[in-house]
């Protein structure tokens, strides 16, 4: 049986809901920053790359081209191990490079798993225990430390624990039940940088920081961990001072806490580092994932205050598979192509030429605002979400794949190896969808 690129949306419709975008991809001719429709030849410049989550375009030369890699790929994926407690060569073969190209030597501890809100939730797990142990070594009896200090605008997935440090959207956790756990407001940069901006942003981190203190206050003992996005990216792209990362770093260290850098989305290159907390401050713990295909968490030796951590015991946290082992060996050849080629170099500069353009399109164009960027995570405004959305379905119509975010923020998400050519390219269709979806707005036709 072989579905026509014409009954796709049909045959899925009969089962789940298919109100993603109206095109059918094709695996075979999509190439680099480009996704084709297998419905109408179409092909679409994807500043969208799968939620960040596809680092080499579509069939890159070095994995699709890579017959070893192909191979390896085949012979994998006709089994499924489990990885936690069955061992392969492959993985093995997976965690030394990953070892070597992306493991921070101040990270040594790993765990893996499928989805980017587990990897959160186990770090989150991984604190509550330690935490935990810490209160027993003090004298509690009783099982105290396990609130989970966050952030306003977060987003870290939709799991059990997840959906009650997740506040973006409420449909995506409304009527599932939650923790009432510490939220602090989050004082995300605005741009340009200018003598008042920084006054209000500094007047922000004040107020974020005492209600932090405030929260290690009323909560003795209680708070594991302090966990942000070093960049909250589904919130709006709302980027921080390295001096309130410093600040987080103080509490948590004063406070006896773990600090977690959700780096789902910011990680593996996108902020012009491999992880986007090499910006600011060292963590205890990040999660990782999308761009790593397999997800997971990278702990460092803080956890080792206590003996059995969960590291050390097993089965503290655990999973069937432990990732998927076919995740491992396509994140492996992609940790290849990243280090052959100086991918993260080749990120910042690109960032830079994109980050400019952008702060031309908001010097050039009255409703364009807030042009901001680390590496290729930018991001620019609009005046709110009605504006923005016709934006973006514009640039849908005229072949480019693009994000919102936040309640009026357009976000680019190209893949790592995107060309400038590629960048230009995305950037002039963005242009010119932006002029026509303001020709066709009626306040400003009316100012007309």
């Amino acid at each position: 049986m072989h579905t026509s690129p014409q009954d796709v949306h049909k045959v899925l419709g009969k089962h789940m809901l298919t109100d993603g975008f109206d095109m059918v991809l094709d695996l075979e001719n999509s190439h680099g920053a480009h996704l084709r429709d297998a419905k109408t030849g179409t092909d679409y410049v994807d500043f969208f790359t799968f939620f960040a989550s596809n680092p080499l375009g579509m069939n890159h030369p070095k994995m699709a081209g890579h017959e070893a890699f192909r191979k390896e790929m085949h012979d994998v994926a006709i089994h499924n191990p489990s990885n936690s407690d069955v061992y392969t060569q492959q993985m093995a073969d997976f965690v030394e490079t990953f070892s070597r190209v992306g493991i921070p030597d101040y990270l040594p501890h790993s765990f893996f798993v499928a989805g980017g809100g587990l990897a959160v939730e186990n770090a989150m797990k991984t604190a509550f225990d330690w935490k935990v142990q810490k209160n027993f070594q003090k004298g509690y009896r009783d099982e105290v430390g396990t609130m989970v200090m966050h952030f306003e605008h977060a987003f870290h997935g939709r799991t059990g624990y997840t959906m009650s440090v997740t506040n973006t959207e409420p449909t995506k956790v409304k009527y599932f039940p939650k923790f009432e756990w510490p939220r602090v407001s989050s004082p995300a940069m605005h741009y340009p940088e200018t003598p008042e901006v920084i006054a209000d942003v500094e007047h922000r981190e004040k107020l974020a920081i005492a209600q932090a203190e405030r929260f290690f206050m009323e909560y003795p003992d209680e708070i594991a961990c302090i966990l942000i996005e070093p960049i909250q990216a589904e919130g709006g792209d709302r980027h921080f001072r390295p001096e309130f990362h410093k600040e987080l770093r103080r509490l948590a260290d004063e406070n006896e806490a773990l600090l977690i850098y959700d780096e789902v989305q910011t990680g593996v290159g996108l902020s012009g580092k491999f992880w986007c907390h090499e910006h600011y401050v060292q963590p205890d713990i990040i999660a990782f994932g999308k761009k790593a295909q397999v997800c997971g968490i990278l702990a460092g030796r803080r956890i080792e205050d206590i003996d059995t951590h969960v590291f050390a015991v097993s089965s503290r946290i655990n999973s069937t598979w432990g990732g998927n082992l076919v995740d491992m060996v396509r994140f492996k050849r992609i940790l290849e192509v990243i280090e052959e080629d100086n991918l993260v170099d080749h990120v910042a500069s690109m960032g830079e030429v994109l980050l400019e353009k952008i702060q031309g399109f908001a010097q050039k164009h009255e409703f364009i605002s807030n042009p901001r960027g680390k590496g290729l995570m930018c991001a620019m405004d609009l005046p709110d979400t009605h504006s923005r959305n016709a934006v973006v379905k514009e640039c849908m119509h005229n072949e480019l794949l693009i994000l919102p975010c936040g309640p009026n923020t357009i976000r680019f998400r190209p893949p790592l190896s995107v060309t400038q050519d590629e960048l230009h390219k995305g950037l002039e269709i963005l242009e010119a969808s932006y002029e026509t979806a303001l020709g066709k707005c009626p306040f400003i036709k009316g100012r007309g």
